[in-house]
């Protein structure tokens, strides 16, 4: 284990600092900096590990990481080892270090009386050391099986179920309508959270090994389902969950009022040299962003980028508690107040604010937000309350209220396949839809959920299909779908 006294010498959580706010808000590149400290540093909190009896960070994460193991690895400095116990579970431990949510850290038993161990800050600095050091290359399959499997969707799910059976022998396909591969993490995140290189550098370690992309390809439009199923000896279904959840009040249908990936899509392409014409901008504008999650933050630190007058986000619930509350104990995931490092750079927070109407001007574009007061109801409804109604100025508003299922429309027309009652592909136990050959994993079949969900779910597929194909797979399936999604 490592250091079996490091959680009593070092007590204190430390975590890389962020580089200052008024140079990260003119650029867009990661906005964190590197510590010149480096290995020094990490082995310091690496050595805080516990190595418990019963690692309930295991439980935390649905990778089932083995994170006890790596944090020993790093404290001894065996970057080469590290590395190799952290793929042995995630295929993409460079995105989930960025972008996960870490549920694995509010199960960290030290966490009880002590802050976490910085598991997501040890496990993105192992993947990254392991890019310098030239310790990740391709796995080549050794032989072929002759079948071949076309995967819908280049998020997450879609490249962990491409990878695990690129690397089981089977010829893959990746499948994505937009421009470049990489789904949501290429134009949903902005840089200043996932700079594109890690994706790209993936990408050219997943062509070494054999699998294929083709991007600017609309399954449904350009090549039928149907003519896809006829083609391949199966099919996964990884297109995500991209329908939008609508806010249908009065003046929506208004100018300047938008949905969150029709601000954020246009503007990463822009960061990334391909500005779209006619795109949503919130330069010198009043922005009111209503929701209050990760993908309003990213509206939020975009809209400061962009050079916004003013940023203000509303969420409809009450403000969540500094600490841990008592009705969601260790090891549970609670629900707590967190700043994120958009929300260092500016803006408004307002919470108990229910959006009542969109107030728009003579050129029929909004122009303020009527929101009032939240009320809960004895029935555990939400409501605004009467006679709290004020208005809040707004020249563009983002709906960031997340997303309610995968679009379905030309797979269900094309082939029949069955949905459940939320609207999402329905699946069984082994991810199989009810068409032969054909299956769905991640936010497709289990709605919009976290981007460790959507590995675990993709390499479970994988194992899934390759199961189907050859009678029998060794490739690890660490999860199965949800029974909420089943019952549907």
């Amino acid at each position: 284990m490592a250091d079996p006294r490091g959680f009593l010498k070092v007590r204190e959580r430390e975590l890389p600092p962020n580089r200052p706010i008024e140079v990260r808000l003119r650029d867009w590149k990661d906005t964190h900096a590197h510590r010149e400290e480096g290995q020094a540093f990490l082995k310091e909190q690496a050595g805080r590990c516990m190595d418990c009896g019963i690692p309930f960070c295991h439980q935390g994460c649905p990778l089932g990481n083995l994170i006890p193991e790596w944090n020993d690895l790093v404290w001894r400095g065996q970057w080469a080892d590290a590395v190799e116990r952290l793929h042995a579970t995630n295929n993409f431990p460079e995105f989930t270090g960025r972008v996960c949510p870490a549920p694995c850290e509010t199960s960290c038993v030290l966490g009880i009386n002590q802050p976490a161990v910085t598991i997501k800050n040890v496990e993105v600095s192992i993947i990254d050391e392991a890019f310098e050091r030239g310790l990740v290359t391709p796995q080549v399959p050794q032989r072929l099986t002759g079948s071949t499997v076309a995967v819908v969707g280049s998020g997450p799910a879609g490249l962990a179920a491409a990878q695990q059976l690129t690397r089981a022998g089977h010829t893959v396909v990746v499948y994505e309508r937009d421009d470049a591969i990489g789904g949501l993490l290429r134009y949903g995140i902005p840089d200043f959270k996932l700079e594109k290189m890690h994706i790209d550098r993936r990408l050219e370690q997943m062509e070494a090994e054999g699998t294929r992309f083709r991007p600017g390809v609309a399954i449904g439009r350009d090549i039928t389902w149907d003519a896809l199923r006829r083609r391949f000896d199966a099919v996964v279904v990884a297109t995500g969950a991209t329908v939008p959840r609508e806010l249908a009040v009065p003046g929506h249908e208004l100018g300047g009022v938008h949905f969150a990936m029709d601000f954020l899509t246009p503007a990463n392409k822009a960061a990334a040299g391909n500005p779209v014409g006619g795109a949503p901008s919130a330069e010198g504008k009043h922005v009111v962003i209503i929701g209050g999650g990760d993908t309003g933050s990213d509206c939020l630190g975009t809209s400061l980028r962009q050079g916004a007058a003013s940023v203000t986000t509303l969420a409809i619930g009450k403000k969540p508690s500094l600490d841990r509350p008592a009705s969601q104990p260790w090891p549970t995931d609670p629900i707590v107040f967190e700043v994120s490092t958009s929300h260092e750079e500016g803006g408004e927070r307002s919470y108990l604010a229910s959006t009542v109407e969109f107030v728009g001007g003579e050129d029929g574009n909004v122009r303020a937000l009527k929101v009032a007061e939240t009320e809960y109801l004895a029935d555990g409804r939400r409501a605004p309350k009467e006679g709290t109604e004020r208005e809040i100025p707004a020249d563009l508003v983002l709906i960031a209220m997340g997303f309610t299922g995968p679009e379905t429309g030309e797979l269900v027309t094309q082939t029949g396949v069955e949905l459940t009652t939320r609207g999402l592909v329905r699946r069984g136990d082994d991810y199989a839809t009810s068409l032969p050959g054909v299956y769905a994993t991640g936010d497709a079949g289990r709605g919009q959920s976290l981007i460790v969900w959507a590995i675990a779910e993709g390499r479970a597929t994988a194992a899934a299909v390759d199961a189907y194909l050859q009678g029998g797979s060794e490739l690890p399936a660490p999860v199965g779908p949800r029974t909420v999604a089943l019952r549907g």
